[in-house]
Order: C-alpha cells, then sequence, then structure tokens
C-alpha cells in the first residue's frame, strides 16, 4: 500500500526541529495508530483529521492507518500536525496527486475542516526559512510569518483550500497587508518634573545598556523614570524584532503588528514566582526576563519579592540567556534585557522618617544580597522634590532630544566594539577601557573606601567608558570616573545604616 510523506515542525524553546510525517496505509483492520512520542492534545489529532476529511467531502480509507512523527525521540505537542497527517492520509490514499516535498504545514483542524490558528508560528517560520521550503499557515498566523524575510508563506482557513492550491485549481487567500499605522508613543520624559539626577542615570543607563536602581519616598515619581526608559532607548532593529516576536509567539502573546519595532516594557507584580519571572513549566515556555529580551524589565518595590526569585536573576543577568531544565525536555531563552528596580529606603517609605528604627531598616534592606546589588551598575536617589517645583511652568527635556544623544553613543560603541558597554567581557575590557595609572589608583582607592567588590570595579568602569562616548570622548577622564562613583548611592546608605 502507499506511503506518504509530509514535513512539518515541532518546537523546543525557540528551536523548530523538522519532523517527517509518515503515512502508511496497510491492510488489516480498520485502526488508525499515531505513534513517535505523541503527546496527548497529538494524539487526539485522529478524531480531529477523521472528522475534518469526512466533513470537507474525502473519502476516509478503510484501512490500517500508521502514522509516524519522526523522529521518534522527539516530544510533540499542539495541534499543529493536523493539517499535515491530513495531507498525509490524502496523498496515501490518493486523493492528492501532488508533490509536498517543497512545503511544510502547520494548523489544527476543526472538525469541519476550518484550519485554526497556532502557538509559535515565527520560530517555526524561521526554521522553515532556513530549510529552503515554503510555508502553509492559518491565515492569522501567516499575518506574523510574512514579516519573516526571504521566506515564502501561504495563509489558508480551510483544508479544501489546501488541497485546490496543491492541485493547482485554485490560489490560497491573501494575506492580509500590514495595516500601515503608527504604535502608541511611550511616555515622554518632559512629563516628569524635577529629578535632574535621576533623568541623567536613566539617560547613561540607555546609552550603555546598563542596570539601573533607584530609590527614595513614595511618590517621588521613580515608576513614571523607570517607563519613559523605553523611549528614549534606540528602536529595535529588524534582527532584533524578529528575535522578540519570536520569543512572545511562543508564549502565546503575539505582538501586534503596531508593536513590532517597540522595545518591550514588562512590569511582574512582586507575587510572581521564580518560574513565572524566569520562565519553566512541563513544556517550557519563557518568562517574564524572555518577555523583556531586547527591552527593560522593570521591578517595582524590588525588597517585597521573595529572595529566591531575585536570587534567579543574577545567572541571567551575567549571560543574557536562560536555560530551563526539566526531567523530559530542556530549552534555551534569550534573555538580554536592562533591569530597572525600585525601592522605598524603608519599610515605612522613608529612612529618615523615623517611623523605622535602623534595625527595621537594615533587616527591610538586607534582602537585596550583595551579589545581587553587584549586577546593578547605576544607583540613584530619587529624593522628596522641594517646595514649588511641581507648580513651576518650567519646560523639561523631551525623550525625542535625549533618545538623539543616546543614539549617538551607541553608534560610537558599536563602530568601537560591536556592543553595548555593558555586553563587554573582561578582555574587550581592558581593551576598550583602560585608565591612566595615577587615575587607576585613585579609581581602587574610592572601591576600597566603599567597600566594592571586583565585580562592581568592572561594572563602574563600563560606566565611565559610556559617559566618555556620551561626551564623545575617545579615552576615560578622571571626570567620568567622578561621575560613576557618584552613581553608588545606595551603597554609601547601606554603609552608613551598617556603621
Amino acid at each position: 500500500m502507499a506511503l506518504a510523506l509530509v514535513h512539518s515542525r515541532a518546537r523546543c524553546g525557540l528551536d523548530a526541529p523538522l519532523v517527517t510525517v509518515e503515512v502508511h496505509l496497510s491492510r488489516g483492520l480498520p485502526g488508525f495508530q499515531l505513534v513517535g512520542l505523541p503527546e496527548t492534545s497529538v494524539k487526539e489529532a485522529k478524531d480531529r483529521v477523521r472528522s475534518a476529511l469526512i466533513n470537507s467531502g474525502f473519502e476516509f480509507p478503510d484501512h490500517k492507518i500508521t502514522v509516524n512523527l519522526a523522529p521518534a525521540d522527539l516530544p510533540k505537542e499542539g495541534g499543529r500536525f493536523d493539517l499535515a497527517i491530513a495531507l498525509g492520509i490524502l496523498h496515501a490514499s490518493g486523493q492528492l496527486q501532488a508533490d509536498l516535498s517543497a512545503y511544510e504545514f502547520f494548523g489544527e483542524l476543526a472538525l469541519s475542516g476550518e484550519i485554526r490558528s497556532i502557538v509559535g508560528e515565527i520560530p517555526l517560520a524561521l526554521a522553515c526559512k532556513i530549510a529552503g521550503h515554503t510555508a502553509v499557515f492559518p491565515l492569522k498566523n501567516a499575518i506574523q510569518a510574512q514579516q519573516v524575510p526571504d521566506l515564502k508563506v501561504f495563509g489558508t482557513e480551510h483544508l479544501l483550500q489546501v488541497h485546490a492550491f496543491l492541485l493547482d485549481h485554485q490560489d490560497l487567500p491573501a494575506i492580509p497587508a500590514i495595516p500601515d499605522t503608527q504604535a502608541e508613543p511611550y511616555p515622554d520624559l518632559a512629563e516628569v518634573r524635577g529629578q535632574a539626577q535621576a533623568k541623567r542615570a536613566l539617560e547613561i543607563a540607555a546609552a550603555g545598556e546598563h542596570n539601573l536602581l533607584m530609590f527614595g519616598p513614595a511618590g517621588t515619581g521613580k515608576s513614571m523614570l523607570a517607563q519613559r526608559l523605553p523611549g528614549i532607548l534606540p528602536t529595535l532593529t529588524d534582527q532584533e524584532a524578529l528575535e522578540t516576536a519570536a520569543i512572545y509567539s511562543v508564549a502565546a502573546q503575539p505582538r501586534t503588528l503596531q508593536q513590532w519595532h517597540q522595545r518591550p516594557f514588562r512590569q511582574p507584580h512582586h507575587s510572581c514566582s521564580a518560574v513565572a519571572l524566569v520562565g519553566g513549566g512541563s513544556v517550557p515556555r519563557p518568562g517574564e526576563i524572555s518577555l523583556a529580551h531586547s527591552g527593560v524589565l522593570f521591578l517595582d518595590e524590588v525588597p517585597e519579592f521573595p529572595r529566591v526569585v531575585l536570587e534567579s536573576l543574577r545567572q541571567p543577568l551575567e549571560s543574557g540567556k536562560v536555560f530551563i531544565s526539566r526531567a523530559a525536555r530542556q530549552a534555551e531563552f534569550p534573555a538580554s534585557f536592562q533591569l530597572v528596580v525600585a525601592l522605598n529606603p524603608s519599610p515605612s517609605g522613608h529612612h529618615k522618617d523615623g517611623r523605622s528604627s535602623p534595625e527595621q531598616i537594615r533587616r527591610y534592606l538586607s534582602r537585596l544580597s550583595g551579589p545581587f546589588l553587584d549586577r546593578i551598575e547605576l544607583q540613584v536617589e530619587v529624593p522628596l522634590l522641594p517646595k514649588g517645583s511641581l507648580s513651576q511652568m518650567k519646560s523639561e527635556e523631551p525623550s525625542a532630544l535625549v533618545k538623539q544623544r543616546v543614539e549617538a553613543a551607541r553608534m560610537v560603541q558599536w563602530q568601537r566594539q560591536g556592543k553595548a558597554n555593558a555586553r563587554l567581557n573582561l578582555t574587550e575590557l581592558e581593551q576598550h577601557c583602560r585608565l591612566q595609572p595615577t587615575d587607576a589608583d585613585y579609581f581602587e582607592t574610592c572601591l576600597t573606601q566603599l567597600k566594592l567588590s571586583a565585580r562592581s570595579y568592572h561594572k563602574l568602569l563600563k560606566v565611565a567608558r559610556t559617559l566618555a562616548d556620551l561626551a564623545q570622548r575617545p579615552q576615560i577622564e578622571r571626570n567620568d570616573l567622578l561621575e560613576a562613583l557618584s552613581y553608588r548611592s545606595f551603597d554609601r546608605l547601606l554603609n552608613y545604616l551598617q556603621s
């Protein structure tokens, strides 16, 4: 009897390994057997495919049907294999005489034969493009998949449409054009009154991709400042936008086309778990840190987060990736994000209001470990504004002007080293952040007095390099070192409380 081969793909993290759907019709008692390590949702494809074929007017073969999803050791989940299985049965039974080798098919079948959308179309489309195949997606997924450059993609709404297309009887429906609409703008930095030092720290963080800690009494503008950081970051490149869209696609949170080139901004609540933040599950899915990839992760009231949750950020902050291991599966997701944290300096809201004792303040702030704080380059106090600041009509600098300076500094970094200063390794740091001997000795003396670690030394050196880039200076000067040291005010607060 006949054997048919149809291509589709599984999903493992952001990878999409090829799956060959092998359909064999043989003599024997009629039956439908699905093998190849399918999970429950895949096993249920037998009933969906049978009903879809019958309700679409096709003959369901009265034979023993064996469907193998190869390779057999690769777990398969979801309904994306339905369309490929149905076409394999039609081909093996002689109801579809067409060459399927150049195509990859994805889609879940309704009992009527309609094709429903799936999750994770961007990684599937990227892998299909690399393989040089033509992708056939549900129409809704095809709108997203067509953003992958140089990929030949078709969208479909019904099994009958695919059958007619493969027989050259009719074309598949045209994929809707991308609407030419503007994305909702980011909040503007000009809306924040005062806080010149905090705004300067925000600009430095944007220019060098540095992490930022802001502390101060409630209501001083910490959250407002954090929410305006994406607006001064450079626009996502096409490659960054595609990688970000792939992550959101896998997380079943597809980005709208208006959001395509916008930097992500994620603000999880302090009640979120480590799995929600880092990612996980029996089928590994990206967490908040991966959804913030190429964007900003903002943790407000950071001491309220469980300590184990905060400590889980340490490895991704260093590597820019997160590795999720389960008994049956392992997955890797990108997690190169800028961390911004905000906190009140005491349980009552302010360390100088007399409502909390020094011991209570120390206990509250000790929820942030030294290794966690070491990974945050910039620390800035956001104080209460003096009387009259809010009522003044003084115009503040808009985000657009700050973004121009940030982009100029980023351009210097890309021309010099091909990456942002915060991503420099030790070898690159020695090459691009050399200090004069007298400045180096002075800098180390200051770090010793502040009781900072070697990691903090390297972090502050990167900040000084960013300050020089903002000023378009080729070398780091002592003023850059002094300004970098001035953004360690939280360390000074901790030293004061411990003295």
